[in-house]
């Protein structure tokens, strides 16, 4: 895992002098695709600068272009691995030299890899640690303090459904979507009354390519359960945002397994996410 200089850090307009704070500006982590893409769009129709971090380069220029075009904002791009240790920090340094402010961040890069632990190589399940638990964390510290500076700010970070059980052949990434959401909940709980809001986006299957990536596009879960499309999970997540809420389940079938989760035994629990993980007959 490479960290780009400059050049591949920031893109697009020159960053010289003072950002206006006016509109305010929105960084968006996974933004070349599904959920981040969408959310991405939400955000430019209401006039939000963007910055937009993801792996691949081209496409999130592609990205950045496009709604530049269509909405009048400006869109700088970020073609960073998040997954590298110094990558959260030196995005952070970037930014603050060039005095872009950062007023809504959204964490919502992250991975998963099908198969049993002992199967999946070590450097993929801490991958997906890194990214989906260190990197959002190092994130929303480095960008908490000058939101509490100025009294204000959002954060949202995108878990899953799989976070509220545990989840055999997908060990680690249940594990690490059960960190946000815990994290997510306390955090909203230590900002209360400090002008600050922290929202936790937990989709269910989405139509996007994760599932692809991680091997499990074959599973019951994406094959039988009917995945829900990424541009309703981004408006459910958005407006939940907007309104401050602290927990988003797009999806009556999402929220009601969650709340069935509540009063299941676990060993029972358990046992069905097993089987909805397994390769569909």
């Amino acid at each position: 895992m490479v960290l780009h200089g400059l050049n591949a850090i920031l893109n697009g307009k020159p960053l010289g002098g003072v950002v206006n704070l006016s509109p305010p500006t929105a960084l968006i982590t996974g933004a070349s695709g599904g959920i981040g893409y969408e959310l991405a769009k939400l955000f430019a129709k209401d006039h939000h600068n963007l910055v937009l971090v993801a792996r691949n380069g081209p496409r999130l220029e592609q990205v950045g272009n496009e709604l530049e075009r269509q909405f009048g904002i400006t869109v700088r791009t970020a073609a960073l691995d998040l997954g590298a240790p110094a990558a959260p920090q030196s995005l952070f340094e970037e930014l603050r030299r060039e005095r872009v402010a950062v007023h809504i961040l959204v964490n919502n890069a992250g991975y998963g890899r099908f198969g049993e632990f002992a199967e999946v190589g070590l450097e993929e399940s801490v991958g997906q640690i890194q990214l989906n638990v260190t990197a959002l964390t190092c994130l929303t510290k480095l960008f908490l303090g000058p939101m509490l500076e100025r009294g204000s700010g959002k954060i949202m970070n995108v878990a899953s459904t799989a976070g509220f059980q545990p989840g055999p052949l997908m060990a680690v990434y249940y594990a690490t979507k059960a960190y946000v959401i815990s994290f997510s909940e306390a955090l909203a709980n230590e900002l209360a009354g400090k002008g600050l809001t922290v929202t936790c986006l937990c989709p269910g299957a989405t139509e996007t390519s994760f599932a692809g990536r991680a091997g499990n596009d074959q599973s019951r879960l994406f094959k039988k359960l009917r995945p829900m499309d990424a541009k309703t999970v981004a408006r459910a997540g958005y407006q939940g945002l907007l309104k401050g809420r602290t927990i988003v389940i797009p999806g009556f079938r999402n929220w009601l397994v969650v709340e069935s989760l509540r009063i299941s035994p676990r060993k029972v629990v358990t046992a069905v996410s097993r089987w909805v993980s397994e390769k569909a007959e």
